[in-house]
């Protein structure tokens, strides 16, 4: 058995893994699986989709996306994922408000880094309405329910987030650590009962912490309070009748006058928050464009790399055309393995081209082709600012020069001066950068000259 069936082999087992995890919500090993997959053969159509169907399930529709994306180009035809790309775009206002829910989850990030949990708790419980399988939304949440010490709706949370993915790190640590919290609140709860006693004292119910003696004398001290309850009650009844009904009456003003100023303190809230929430819908509006700008991005640069990567290995295509179209790739837009097979083509087509460009453009500059020898130079320092120890940057600043755009060519000269001191193209930069400055300082004062003896002669 040769290498490339074992690798195939093996991936194919990774991928029956994963295929199993996945059909008991085991979604976090079935991606470690699915990964391990693809790396012995990235072009296991089938490992790809299931990737993407289990990011689906996880609420990251934005991977799953790319997942699918890289799988069409890998095979256009009689490929599911043509069906799966096509269901999301044929649902835009639901592709919307998965898209508006993630900007909200980025925003209560925001919010927990100011302290502000409770606007975060409310934004995230709109998050999880409207995307049900966001595991992060509903792993935040939980967090934020926690933090608060609202055990019941962390418990609750973290129920359906476990629902979603039974071997999620995340998950399972919260669900451990509410545990804890829950045990040691109610330790806390016991111990302060057992170091308490509480009793009656007329109306008033008083507590107080029990010694050593109180614990031994319980059943007489029982007794005792009894009758001192019984003696104070009746004291109550005989001198206190008419103070406790004035007593009501202005606790009955304080509590309305309480009321109302709770209710006050409670209106002007709810306005801050509104006003909060209003200014961060706004906010949301247009990061919301950014995003789905970011994310056509993505996939043109994906497709425009799938496409040079498919001319580059047909080998009918020119070097020329496909330096054209990796120029177009966005390499900071894309993942590990789009990451990748930039690297592998650009290792190979970048040096080849420009060398090939230089010469050209040392020709076109022979030719006074000012025009054609700024276009090519341009191509090889975006390939490589440094080529050739500084000298594709040099010859970019002659040709600026002599097309006539003297700043591009002063600020050319300066880079070969200030990055690749000590080679000949810095020496012979200097050299040109100082020529163009003589230049400029002896047009200056002609000018002047030429001016103050027009002012003698109209002073004549």
């Amino acid at each position: 058995m040769d290498y490339l069936q074992k690798f195939a082999y093996q991936s194919n087992y990774w991928y029956n893994d994963g295929l199993k995890k996945a059909k008991i919500r085991d979604l976090s090993g079935a991606i470690l699986s699915l990964r391990r997959s693809l790396q012995y053969n990235r072009e296991n159509i089938a490992a790809r989709n299931l990737l993407g169907l289990v990011y689906y399930g996880r609420g990251e529709v934005v991977e799953a996306l790319v997942e699918w994306i890289i799988s069409k180009n890998f095979k256009s035809y009689e490929n599911i994922a043509n069906y799966y790309i096509k269901k999301v775009q044929e649902t835009p206002s639901e592709l919307e408000t998965i898209n508006q829910a993630i900007h909200k989850y980025n925003q209560c990030l925001l919010y927990c880094r100011q302290n502000g949990e409770d606007l975060a708790i409310i934004q995230l419980k709109k998050v999880i309405a409207a995307h049900p399988s966001f595991l992060k939304a509903h792993q935040l949440l939980a967090l934020l329910y926690l933090h608060t010490e609202q055990y019941a709706k962390a418990r609750q949370i973290l129920r359906r987030a476990h629902k979603m993915d039974i071997t999620n790190e995340i998950t399972l640590a919260y669900m451990h650590e509410l545990t804890q919290m829950r045990s040691q609140k109610v330790a806390k709860l016991k111990e302060e009962k057992e170091q308490t006693v509480t009793y009656n004292l007329g109306n008033e119910t008083i507590i107080q912490p029990v010694s050593a003696s109180l614990k031994d004398n319980a059943a007489v001290l029982t007794i005792v309070n009894i009758l001192i309850g019984i003696l104070v009650g009746a004291a109550v009844v005989w001198f206190l009748i008419s103070p406790a009904v004035n007593q009501k009456r202005t606790e009955n003003a304080n509590r309305n006058v309480i009321a109302l100023s709770e209710e006050v303190e409670s209106r002007d809230t709810q306005i801050e928050t509104l006003k909060k929430e209003l200014e961060s819908y706004r906010n949301t509006s247009d990061q919301a464009e950014n995003a789905l700008q970011t994310a056509q991005s993505t996939q043109q640069s994906y497709e425009a790399l799938m496409k040079v990567a498919e001319q580059y290995e047909g080998g009918a295509t020119s070097n020329a055309d496909m330096l054209d179209g990796l120029f177009t790739v966005s390499p900071d837009a894309l993942g590990e393995q789009g990451k990748a097979i930039y690297d592998e083509i650009s290792g190979e087509l970048f040096p080849t081209m420009c060398s090939r460009l230089l010469a050209r453009a040392k020709e076109n500059l022979n030719e006074s082709n000012y025009a054609d020898a700024v276009t090519n130079l341009e191509k090889v320092v975006r390939m490589e600012a440094g080529y050739s120890d500084g000298e594709a940057m040099k010859l970019l600043g002659d040709a600026y020069a002599g097309s006539g755009d003297a700043d591009k060519a002063k600020e050319a000269y300066g880079k070969v001066v200030s990055d690749y001191s000590g080679t000949q193209a810095a020496t012979d930069a200097q050299s040109a950068l100082d020529a163009m400055n003589t230049a400029s300082s002896q047009n200056d004062g002609q000018n002047t000259a030429d001016g103050s003896q027009t002012g003698n002669t109209g002073t004549e």
